[in-house]
């Protein structure tokens, strides 16, 4: 009995939840007049058919491939896919698995239905987004809304003349108006956007779609329109098509891309006025004045090269949030959501000067001390050596065997030449020319063992680290020196600080400190992470302490009593301790 799985799709064109069981429902009966065993059902509610980036249609095909069915049925080709690319992918890759399409209206589908339906569906969508886009400027030249809603407006629900419902209605909210002649008055004032996002956060103003203020919701993007202060439907005005959106062919997402000036849409809507004239002509002359401010200091002799990249950036963490700590003030780190949004708890700031003493210091005394890292090193370098002894092992057997099949080989046909030959010659010649080939295929594509591991990993990883810091004191050397050291780092999370002085945790990078230590400038082998993962956590741990708010398997590392612990997972798992 032939195996079918049941495809259906909606979208804009029939937006029913219903319409799904419909489908699947004049599916299953052509299957019972068939004589179709129906398998499994597959569907996509409300997505476009002009994206394969579908749950639906993505299990469908990892089914197929794994010969779960014989066909997919479905009521129309253009439920599949409208793309005239995605189609003829999916009908290549069915058929490459041997599995059938049939559809309702097309029948069973061929070569030729994937050309012509293809082509038919990219005008159809074409066409569709035609009718869309001529819509929506009807509507705006209507005075109603072409898109989404604004902050400081909400939604009007009305029924028109004709029972259907009227789209693109807008009323102002009285309590957002409020919040948006606040912003612009305090920023025509002199206020930054980054102070006032702090104090709406700080008074527990929900921002737009319901979420945290921050300094780009309030300055946006001018030339865009995004943004609170450059939102013109706040003086009455609706601007539409300011820019069009493509779908990238690799991810499926929209992308925008800007229009010209003179293809845009402009409509008055005094009744939605929120900020008077002069309050919008203040905002955006202080506006004006900070972007040529910040072009004369881009243009400035002492800034035309990039903004300097200190040695621990992007690096450092915030313990609290989860995000970067980046520089707030002077030669100041601290959090950037605190900085940005005033949300997260940890106001703790700590000198770049200090936390790069500290760090490096931490990095050339504990991250690799040889009395700190001996036992795991020495487990650790045994393990790999042993894995590939046995690899060095397996290869000379095989080098070995091939020799025997070769000189069997030999003999046996020289056997035939003297003329000694019997039926059974033939089997056995056959069985070792195919050994012969499937040793010498084997052979062809091992890859030789890498060399042994040096026992006294630690001590040279000290050598190697101490390289380093003497080519950081050179200003032709710094660059690569700095890159070489931060390859080490995996992170710096900065915790609230106890008493007077930051709390940071060091995450170093396992393989690129064993990569450095092994004299390569590349991470350590897959082959040496497999070898860590058959590692106990016993074998690994020398000892360890768990303490509520430092990282998993992290140690304090700047006292007498140096700690470490060193846990095998998947891969090189960081070692992190406290400096």
């Amino acid at each position: 009995m032939i195996k079918v799985a049941l495809y259906a799709r909606y979208s804009s064109d029939n937006q029913r939840d219903a319409s799904i069981e419909d489908q699947l429902r004049i599916c299953r009966e052509r299957a019972d007049r068939e004589g179709w065993q129906v398998i499994d059902s597959y569907s996509d509610r409300s997505v476009s058919g002009a994206s394969l980036i579908r749950p639906g249609i993505q299990a469908l095909m990892a089914d197929a491939q794994e010969r779960k069915f014989d066909l997919v049925l479905a009521e129309s080709l253009d439920r599949i896919s409208r793309d005239q690319e995605d189609i003829a992918g999916v009908y290549k890759r069915l058929t490459f698995a041997d599995v059938r399409i049939v559809t309702l209206s097309e029948g069973d589908i061929s070569e030729l239905h994937i050309g012509l339906k293809g082509t038919m569906g990219a005008l159809y969508l074409k066409d569709l987004a035609d009718k869309t886009r001529r819509g929506l400027r009807g509507r705006v030249e209507d005075g109603k809304s072409g898109g989404g809603n604004s902050y400081g407006y909400r939604v009007v629900r009305k029924t028109g003349p004709d029972g259907e419902p009227v789209r693109g209605e807008r009323e102002i909210d009285p309590a957002e108006a409020r919040i948006v002649r606040r912003i612009f008055t305090e920023y025509a004032a002199g206020k930054s956007p980054r102070v006032i996002a702090h104090e709406l956060n700080a008074e527990g103003v929900e921002g737009p779609r319901a979420g945290s203020w921050g300094p780009s919701t309030i300055h946006g993007n001018a030339k865009r329109g995004t943004g609170i202060l450059n939102n013109e439907l706040y003086i009455g005005r609706i601007v539409w098509n300011r820019q069009r959106f493509l779908k990238d062919p690799e991810t499926g997402k929209r992308v925008a891309r800007p229009n010209p000036e003179e293809e845009w849409i402009v409509q008055d809507v005094r009744g939605l006025r929120i900020v008077e004239d002069d309050l919008w002509e203040k905002a955006k002359l202080r506006q004006k004045d900070n972007s040529e401010r910040y072009a004369r200091a881009e243009s400035n002799s002492l800034t035309e090269t990039k903004r300097q990249r200190y040695l621990f950036s992007g690096l450092i963490k915030c313990a609290e949030c989860g995000g970067g700590y980046s520089m707030v003030y002077r030669d100041m780190f601290g959090c950037s959501t605190v900085k940005n949004k005033g949300t997260c708890s940890n106001h703790t700031r700590i000198k770049r000067s200090e936390l790069e003493s500290r760090v490096l210091h931490a990095m050339r005394e504990h991250l690799m001390q040889p009395g700190l890292f001996k036992e795991f090193c020495d487990e650790f370098t045994r393990a790999v050596n042993r894995g590939r002894m046995d690899a060095a092992s397996e290869l000379t057997a095989k080098r070995a065997e091939l020799k025997k099949v070769e000189a069997q080989i030999e003999k046996m046909l020289q056997a035939i030449m003297d003329g000694f030959y019997s039926s059974s010659m033939k089997e056995k010649m056959t069985a070792l020319e195919a050994r012969k080939a499937e040793l010498s295929n084997n052979l062809q594509r091992a890859k030789e063992p890498p060399p042994l591991l040096h026992p006294n990993m630690a001590l040279l990883y000290r050598e190697r680290i101490d390289d380093l810091f003497n080519a950081l004191e050179d200003e032709q050397t710094y660059l690569e020196a700095s890159e070489g050291i931060r390859s080490l780092v995996g992170r710096i999370v900065v915790s609230p600080a106890v008493g007077d002085r930051a709390e940071l945790w060091l995450e170093g990078d396992l393989a690129a400190i064993l990569s450095l230590a092994a004299g390569r400038k590349i991470p350590a082998s897959v082959e040496d992470s497999k070898v860590l993962q058959s590692m106990s956590a016993g074998e690994a741990e020398t000892t360890g302490q768990k303490r509520k708010n430092r990282p998993q398997g992290a140690v304090q590392a700047n006292a007498p009593e140096v700690l470490t612990s060193l846990v095998a997972g998947a891969g090189f798992e960081p070692a992190t301790f406290r400096l």
